[in-house]
């Protein structure tokens, strides 16, 4: 054991030792920087590509969440057997879960619903 504890002190030492060395071994490409001003401004279309692409991750990632646990529910109410509080429990799981899928799905459909108002195609290219 003493042994095991000296060897990984001393390649931890040598590791932290060459480290900076390992960093270095790629320095040769390093391109040079450019003005943070220089390029394409950013235009409205640019921003609403970027807020259509969020909306649409945050959408996709709630239903899948809602739907992972209506199935957790589904599987605690099928082991809970005879347990009356265990089926509760799974029951309120799997009744949250479906709330929470219809309330994504209707900020989905507000979304939707605004993106038409104001002629913007958000969801659908309409």
């Amino acid at each position: 054991m003493y042994k095991f504890k000296t060897v990984s002190k001393v390649g931890i030492a040598t590791a932290m030792a060459l480290l900076p060395v390992l960093v270095l071994a790629q320095g040769l490409g390093i391109p040079t920087p450019t003005s943070p001003y220089a390029g394409a401004p950013v235009t409205l279309q640019d921003i609403q590509g970027l807020i259509e692409t969020v909306a649409r991750f945050l959408i996709l990632i709630s239903v899948v969440v809602a739907i992972i646990f209506i199935v957790w529910g589904g599987m605690m109410y099928m082991m809970a057997g005879d347990d009356a509080a265990k089926a509760g429990a799974a029951k309120t799981r799997i009744v949250n879960g479906i709330i929470g899928a219809l309330v994504v799905l209707a900020v989905g459909l507000i979304l939707q619903t605004l993106a038409t108002v104001v002629n913007w195609t958000v969801f659908f290219n309409v």
